[in-house]
């Protein structure tokens, strides 16, 4: 399950709009990222052709099993970083960005000892 960050977090991101509004376009992706339509359709393209997304004949597009995986691995990461960062005393709005930056590069050993310590 190696792939790049940038993938992650659109994978990731898909994952929250589908939990949040229930479907995802593109324009929903790129509107969450900051990022243009030109650069969510080349990822989109480059994760479909990998297997870890599908998109439906009405533009809709879905995690497959494995995009899936990935996206709920990164976004629970995330999340628990954010809650072990304002528990020790980090600011939200903070502790959200470094979320971001950590969770693709944290040690399952580190994150897994970090759990730990969260109340």
């Amino acid at each position: 399950m190696n792939i790049y960050e940038s993938a992650e977090d659109y994978l990731e991101r898909i994952l929250m709009l589908m939990e949040r509004k229930g479907y995802v376009r593109s324009v929903d992706i790129a509107a969450e990222l900051n990022v243009s339509k030109p650069s969510v359709s080349v990822a989109m393209k480059k994760l479909r052709e990998n297997g870890y997304i599908h998109m439906g004949a009405d533009s809709l597009i879905s995690l497959t099993d494995k995009g899936y995986a990935i996206a709920r691995k990164i976004y629970d990461r995330h999340r628990k970083l954010i809650q072990f960062l304002v528990q020790i005393g980090v600011p939200e709005e903070i502790a959200t960005e470094d979320a971001c930056r950590i969770e693709h590069d944290i040690s399952q050993e580190t994150f897994d000892a970090i759990c730990a310590q969260i109340r």
